[in-house]
């Protein structure tokens, strides 16, 4: 398990966190605007009413955006390098639109509470994008001078960007910011290498890459919490219980896209080894949220390891049913995904009183969905796969929210 993936789980210990969500209850859109200017309001007292404050909501937000970032860009400059740097081959282009709809989403959302901001963030989140597609061109390439002119580019865009942060939120001084994207250039510097290289590293370094964000998340977060007087703290537990998970099931549908996406574009060999390292970050990516929850429920860590490789491995199945249109295989899979709602839900209810079995086995119903749309898409390659995928990454948050005032309140967490 990587450094940074350690120290995450070790600071969810206290957060007492598990995974999936349900109840009646309705979060906020994934995509909701950072909240304008609130007035200050006293802390909340202990439970879910910690996980639904402005600035948990805008931490959430945050985590999820940034999130998708780094696997919207890892996916998009994997088929850039696949495609031999062509920009206009229908895949890309269809990557990069998706990549670009996320940088809109952030603008919006900064632009929600800072208007002025707005564009100035879009152009300059936009054009920072542009210097990783010039090192990655540079290295498919072999073009050192293209290579040496991103890395200078980058530097400089992070000197600029955090001075642009800094203009409008006083609290963020530049140069810290600019030292906050330090890691996340350098992480995904490591992942285009590896890309490029195919040196079966680039799952591994792209987790890494990933795995940045909740920290940017909660620095940004606490610095325009206490500029706009957000209500709440964004560093209470449940609000770092929310992000956190967030994170995780965020991570979680991006990654067992990736590795679905694999297996197809490698014939459904599972032992191929570019798709043995796709399976592999999904598993440490369960292996990590099961460790989470052993932390606050120890008895749990084993059934709870066991039951989510359990329906990873139902979505194989369903892959690979459809690309070689097996349809009792495909049928047989969403028999047991259905199935697994209902064992899941009983599961999560036996740790958390808090969250019902029906509920919880319900708000699973979209994520079986959108992933089940998601894989169809990869197989007939009709253009949707981006489309659905950002679908199915959207109900995370809301699933995440859900989930962190059940447990919350399970857990009395301040």
């Amino acid at each position: 398990m990587h450094k940074t993936r350690t120290a995450l789980v070790a600071a969810m210990a206290a957060s007492a966190l598990v995974l999936t969500a349900c109840g009646s209850e309705t979060a906020a859109p994934a995509n909701q605007p950072i909240p304008a200017t609130q007035t200050a309001a006293p802390a909340p007292p202990a439970g879910a009413v910690t996980t639904k404050t402005d600035a948990a909501e805008l931490r959430s937000q945050l985590t999820y955006l940034l999130t998708q970032h780094v696997y919207q860009a890892g996916i998009t400059l994997k088929f850039a390098v696949e495609k031999g740097g062509n920009l206009n081959d229908p895949t890309v282009k269809a990557a990069v639109a998706a990549l670009d709809h996320n940088s809109v989403e952030l603008s919006k959302a900064v632009g929600a509470a800072y208007p002025d901001a707005e564009k100035p963030f879009l152009d300059s989140w936009r054009q920072h994008i542009g210097f990783f597609v010039d090192y990655t061109l540079g290295k498919a390439t072999k073009n050192q001078a293209k290579v040496d002119k991103a890395k200078t580019d980058l530097d400089g865009y992070r000197s600029s960007f955090g001075q642009l942060i800094n203009s409008v939120v006083a609290e963020l001084p530049a140069q810290a910011v600019a030292d906050e994207l330090k890691p996340h250039v350098a992480s995904l510097f490591s992942t285009i290498d590896s890309l490029v290289a195919n040196d079966g590293q680039a799952f591994s370094t792209l987790v890494d890459a990933a795995d940045h964000m909740p920290m940017t998340a909660s620095i940004l977060a606490g610095g325009i919490a206490k500029n706009k007087k957000l209500s709440g703290d964004p560093a209470a537990k449940g609000s770092e219980l929310r992000a956190q998970l967030t994170y995780l099931l965020t991570s979680h549908v991006d990654l067992a896209a990736i590795a679905l996406a694999q297996a197809v574009a490698k014939g459904g060999n599972l032992n191929e080894p570019s798709v043995k390292a796709a399976v592999a970050a999904v598993d440490e990516n369960s292996v990590a949220l099961s460790k989470a929850v052993g932390s606050a429920y120890p008895d749990a860590e084993k059934p709870f390891l066991d039951s989510w490789r359990q329906h990873i491995g139902f979505f194989v199945d369903y892959t690979l049913g459809k690309a070689t249109k097996n349809q009792a295989k495909v049928d047989k899979a969403k028999t047991d995904l259905d199935g697994y709602r209902s064992s899941f839900g009983q599961l999560i209810n036996s740790v958390v009183a808090e969250l019902p079995a029906q509920a919880v086995a319900d708000e699973l119903k979209p994520h079986v969905a959108s992933i089940f749309a998601t894989i169809d898409s990869l197989v007939a390659g009709d253009g949707k796969l981006f489309q659905n995928l950002d679908e199915a990454g959207h109900h995370m948050p809301m699933t995440a929210a859900i989930l962190a005032g059940g447990i919350a309140d399970n857990k009395k967490l301040s």
